[in-house]
């Protein structure tokens, strides 16, 4: 049952993906014809939780679908360790139960390794790309391989804890911290969410780079850079339309939180950024795409880079 709190949300059902599990997944129809971008969210949060401030936007525009990433929120859950390509995998599984053969894929932060997966491993259902508050890779410091070869060691301790023990461990060093920050229904996102499968999503994180691969992405791509984000370092986020051909670029004058602080400047930024990537998308041409932006460089917000 939904908080009273909570915002309103687009219908969502549970689907079984074959042989893979049972996933959370938010739809809403879009325009007739129109093309279909599938949200993906960032680490540690939900498909609401990342995307409840776009949903009624995008499904002017666009068929809209997002998932709950394995062991987040209510998505999948598996014994196997987590891996950002099972989570592509998850993503393209579920196209094919909804019988969507093209997509493009949003990924938000730990989104934007998913969805570059999802164009890695399955090329020819992808139609584009948009990666928001995200970057090539996410460790390089030695503080950073610290930090999470630290969530790996927590990740392998939490294999052998007792579920009422990691329940314990999560209401204690989470849940309680971000009571005072968060809206009930926020915390109830995240109180679903399977804290060793998350523990190992932040190892994946650690371990992924695309440097290498970046330049071979072959499918139209938009960049939405977070010019004040905390997180992910700007000139990480920088790389990825310095290194993928014809990326183009949007600057959010705001925080990794931009998709919700910044939500009046960030939102009508993103659908420009999809309608982008189907304008420059010859197998698009015949879907619904809005009005093209002129420039392949926008400012959007107060800030600049």
């Amino acid at each position: 049952m939904a908080s009273a709190d909570a915002p309103a949300l687009p219908p969502g059902r549970h689907v079984e993906l074959p042989g893979r599990g049972t996933t959370f997944v938010r739809e809403l129809p879009g325009p007739p014809g129109a093309a279909t971008v599938v949200l993906l969210h960032g680490w540690t949060a939900t498909a609401d939780l990342n995307w409840f401030t776009v949903y009624r936007t995008l499904s002017e525009h666009f068929r809209v679908v997002a998932l709950d990433h394995r062991g987040h929120g209510l998505g999948l859950r598996d014994r196997v360790p987590f891996r950002l390509v099972d989570c592509a995998d998850d993503a393209v599984a579920l196209a094919d139960v909804l019988g969507i053969e093209r997509f493009v894929a949003i990924g938000y932060s730990m989104g934007g390794p998913v969805a570059l997966n999802c164009w890695r491993r399955h090329p020819d259902r992808i139609d584009g790309l948009v990666l928001a508050a995200t970057a090539p890779y996410f460790s390089a410091s030695r503080e950073e391989r610290r930090n999470f070869i630290g969530l790996a060691g927590l990740a392998t301790i939490s294999r052998a804890t007792p579920p009422r023990a990691r329940t314990w461990i999560t209401e204690q060093l989470y849940l309680q911290r971000k009571a005072k920050e968060w809206e009930p229904w926020a915390i109830e996102q995240v109180s679903r969410h399977d804290w060793r499968m998350i523990l190992e999503a932040g190892r994946e994180i650690g371990s992924f780079s695309a440097r290498e691969w970046l330049p071979e992405v072959d499918v139209p791509t938009s960049v939405m850079v977070t010019l004040r984000d905390e997180i992910v370092p700007v000139r990480r986020q920088i790389q990825l339309f310095d290194r993928i051909p014809g990326a183009e670029v949007t600057r959010i004058d705001g925080g990794h939180d931009a998709i919700v602080a910044r939500a009046d400047v960030f939102v009508p930024a993103l659908v420009r950024a999809v309608e982008s990537v189907l304008g420059r998308n010859h197998r698009a041409i015949g879907r619904t795409v809005g009005p093209q932006p002129t420039q392949s460089s926008k400012v959007v917000g107060n800030g600049s880079a």
